[in-house]
């Protein structure tokens, strides 16, 4: 009940009584012992009345002032955020961000070796709601320098911008949308010690350019990816390598960019833990010289399927194929006109419990380099092993290869052993 209804009962009340009291005087008149008793009654009630709209009056007062600080103290956070004074959850402070992974293998075979394959910072800036800043560097091998097994690398260093609800632009150093893991390599998010060989010799991942990229979604299940980019840089024929789609990255290093590369990409995600994926890359000179353009081609297509088959289990596949289709008279002699690869991995995951998972995988890899040749040239590859996260971030692996190279001699059936992380 609040004030203006109490007031309103009194008024209502004392009315009654003047009402009451002329009422009687019209018919017959109390005793001077019945009127008193009436004005004590009516006193009871308007000092009933009076003492619950004072509390009312303070309880109203106190809730305004508690509403006022309230706002007050809304109002200062909201500006302390705004003004980057208070530091969010997570690794964030001032809007400033910072990540990576790192991974360990063992390799046992005619190898026999433990290599700190990659140690990789992740540091990122949110300037306003609407521009952010991300970049990536990497050790490889541990060791750097001249005569050094490894190299650093920075292989993202681009901004990006809100130009719509769904739709953005990152211009910069970034990552060929393109494959399943080109863009999501961290280890605990894929099975097997080493990544697959068709997307590391045929797409080539890890694969980054300079460029800008028109990213966004198309209703709610269909996102696309556009870019305009340096492209790839192979030697020509009678030289090592030649038209060697991975030794052709030039890393933007000092890059030649005399022909420019167009990617798009289509993702479908079809239901929850289903995506479906094609891209397309076009590169009128994979050489970058006048004298002997050789225009090169890209198609893409992939699955990565993770299907819940309780709370605490699921089934994964993923499936990819890939080929190059180079144009060029030098290059079809070297049957590498055409070079194409596809793989696919079953995999099987068990939830221990919030933290702990333990998954089984199997992985069979086809890819050839030079599959334009009139022989057999094509690599085959199958692997097997499984993955223990203690922590969802915190992977130990271990598998065994079979290998059945078209070159014999670089057969190499082998035991791999694998530490990864991320933060």
């Amino acid at each position: 009940m609040n004030i203006n209804t109490l007031k309103t009962s009194a008024s209502l009340i004392a009315l009654s009584l003047i009402l009451t009291t002329q009422n009687v005087s019209s018919q017959e008149l109390p005793s001077s012992e019945e009127m008193w008793k009436l004005i004590q009654q009516q006193q009871a009630q308007i000092t009933a009345l009076e003492k619950m709209m004072g509390i009312t009056q303070q309880t109203a007062i106190e809730n305004k002032e508690k509403v006022e600080v309230t706002e007050k103290m809304i109002e200062a956070t909201v500006t302390a955020i705004e003004e980057g004074s208070m530091a969010s959850a997570g690794p964030s402070t001032n809007g400033t961000s910072l990540g990576g992974y790192a991974e360990m293998h063992f390799n046992g075979g005619e190898t026999d070796q433990i290599d700190f394959h990659r140690f990789v910072m992740f540091m990122g800036h949110e300037f306003t709601d609407k521009i952010r800043f991300f970049s990536e560097l990497e050790v490889e091998h541990s060791l750097s320098g001249n005569g050094k097994p490894g190299e650093v690398e920075l292989e993202q260093a681009f901004v990006e911008f809100d130009i719509a609800e769904n739709t953005y632009a990152s211009v910069g150093l970034q990552l060929v949308p393109v494959g399943i893991i080109n863009e999501t390599h961290e280890p605990p998010t894929f099975y097997g010690v080493e990544r697959n060989n068709v997307e590391k010799n045929i797409i080539p991942a890890t694969w980054w350019e300079a460029g800008v990229k028109f990213s966004g979604k198309l209703g709610d299940s269909v996102r696309y990816d556009a870019m305009v980019h340096s492209g790839l840089k192979t030697p020509i024929t009678g030289q090592s390598g030649a038209f060697n789609i991975r030794s052709g990255r030039q890393k933007v290093a000092k890059a030649s960019w005399k022909n420019t590369a167009y990617t798009g990409r289509l993702s479908w995600m079809a239901a929850p833990g289903v995506t479906f994926g094609a891209s397309f890359q076009y590169q009128s000179d994979l050489t970058q010289t006048s004298a002997e353009p050789t225009s090169a081609t890209l198609i893409e297509a992939h699955a990565d399927i993770q299907h819940q088959l309780s709370t605490n289990s699921q089934l994964g596949l993923r499936a990819l194929y890939a080929q190059w289709n180079l144009d060029s008279t030098e290059a079809e002699l070297l049957g590498k006109d055409i070079q194409k690869g596809w793989y696919i991995e079953p995999s099987y995951k068990y939830n221990i419990d919030s933290e702990q998972s333990i998954g089984i995988f199997a992985r069979y890899s086809m890819w050839d380099n030079t599959a334009g040749s009139a022989i057999d040239t094509a690599n085959k590859q199958t692997s097997f092993g499984l993955n223990y996260w203690p922590h969802e971030n915190v992977v130990l692996k271990a598998d065994y290869q079979i290998d059945n190279y078209a070159n014999i001699t670089k057969e190499d059936n082998r035991v791999n052993l694998g530490l990864g992380l991320q933060f």
